[in-house]
């Protein structure tokens, strides 16, 4: 596989250093990306470049997984209008394994020669005095070259300014390709475009310092077709850890992509190939409203980063709402997903003690939860068999009882096609 030409039909090559392909096709290379352990988890803004990871592992060249243990101390300015807070050591090692776990479900880490190596910037970063700092890296690149990045011009023309900490940001970062270079191989940085003005002060770096020619690749950072921020929800981040977004929120995100940044995302975030691609897109302009396109996409990340169980539970939890879902789907969610599910629906109370004896369906429909103006319209909507007690028709002689609750305090009527009401048990 040609991994530069992969890249560029499914459209992820911003800007690449000269060289670069000849590079790639001369011969077995190492690459690398960098990812500061700012929190324990992932998020799908950093999808992209651990696309380009497993692209080139595919490829059958050598990726490395470079966590900024130091640089994460630091804070890169790029893209930030104010300086982040610093973390400590513990808080980073934590993060970085948390990390590793996630990357383990796109990259192999275990044998072979192209085989991903997880590495951390602050082993080598963390003995090194301020003096051999300023002596080995800092003499061979001007204030000029620095001040030209995009990333610090900005701040520098801000009302914030920057900090001398985070101007050293990217002789820093340049010193890990340095570094990278000349102890493991690697010849080439790759990110997203926000991060070539650092990518290139490394390459830089290594030719000044060793004399060596090292490369350059970034893809471009994603956005929404609308212009808004890839991967962020009216909740935040869209992250990859199963506790800070569910997987049944999580397959939503995808599933609600508009048909344009589907195109975009089945290219960009799926291991499918140019042909299937292609025919799915040809389905998708056939019958738009079936949304294909979201579906399998959804589908697909899900299973990659989450689990073909955890797929599962979500896609028949979205069809619940359609009327599609059963007693048994119901059941198999947990509080999270079920409240993530019904969210906006109508919500009322019921004392537990209502709910401890049998309590006739008429009772619980008009006098208790008010959900029917009346006895009467419940009883007529009984015998049309138009309601719903967690997804099973009911009738007018049913009885409830703590045996029919979800996750022990839940109730789910449906009134009709359309109407649904969650009642929760009180104490």
């Amino acid at each position: 596989m040609n991994f530069i030409e992969e890249l560029r039909w499914r459209g992820m090559i911003h800007d690449m250093s000269p060289g670069t392909e000849e590079q790639l096709m001369k011969e077995t290379t190492a690459a690398y990306i960098g990812y500061d352990p700012t929190s324990d988890s992932l998020h799908i803004g950093n999808l992209a470049s651990i696309m380009m990871l497993v692209h080139l592992q595919r490829a059958g060249h050598k990726p490395f997984a470079l966590i900024g243990g130091a640089t994460g101390m630091i804070g890169d300015p790029s893209g930030k209008s104010e300086e982040r807070n610093l973390l400590d050591e513990t808080v980073l090692r934590h993060n970085q394994e948390c990390i590793q776990k996630q990357l383990e479900k796109f990259l192999d880490f275990s044998s072979g020669p192209a085989r991903a190596e997880m590495v951390n910037n602050y082993d080598w970063t963390k003995a090194f005095s301020f003096l051999h700092f300023l002596r080995d890296v800092g003499k061979h690149l001007t204030v000029n070259y620095m001040v030209a990045k995009d990333s610090v011009r900005k701040r520098m023309e801000s009302g914030s300014g920057i900090s001398f900490t985070e101007f050293s940001y990217q002789l820093v970062q340049g010193y890990d390709f340095c570094w990278l270079f000349e102890n493991k191989g690697v010849k080439l940085q790759m990110g997203g475009s926000d991060q070539w003005g650092n990518i290139v002060t490394g390459t830089e770096l290594i030719r000044r310092k060793l004399g060596g020619e090292a490369f350059a690749l970034t893809c471009p950072l994603i956005t929404k077709a609308d212009g808004g921020k890839f991967g962020k929800t009216e909740e935040g981040n869209v992250w990859l850890d199963p506790k800070k977004t569910s997987p049944y929120k999580f397959y939503q995100f995808w599933l609600n992509a508009s048909d344009a940044d589907a195109v975009e995302y089945v290219r960009k975030f799926t291991l499918m190939s140019r042909e299937e691609i292609g025919l799915l897109e040809k389905q998708h302009a056939e019958a738009p409203h079936l949304r294909v396109l979201q579906k399998t996409l959804a589908r697909e990340i899900t299973i990659r980063v989450h689990s073909e169980a955890h797929y599962k539970m979500a896609a028949e939890a979205s069809e619940i709402l359609f009327g599609k879902g059963t007693t048994e789907t119901l059941k198999q969610l947990d509080e999270e997903t079920l409240l993530a599910v019904f969210e906006g629906v109508p919500q009322t109370g019921l004392a537990k003690k209502e709910i401890a004896k049998s309590l006739n369906i008429v009772d619980f429909l008009a006098d208790l939860t008010h959900i029917f103006a009346s006895r009467g319209e419940a009883r007529r909507m009984l015998k049309e068999g138009g309601v719903q007690v967690n997804k099973q028709k009911a009738t007018e002689e049913l009885d409830l009882n703590e045996s029919f609750l979800l996750n022990g305090k839940y109730l789910l009527v449906q009134k009709g096609r359309k109407n649904y009401y969650l009642v929760k048990i009180i104490d």
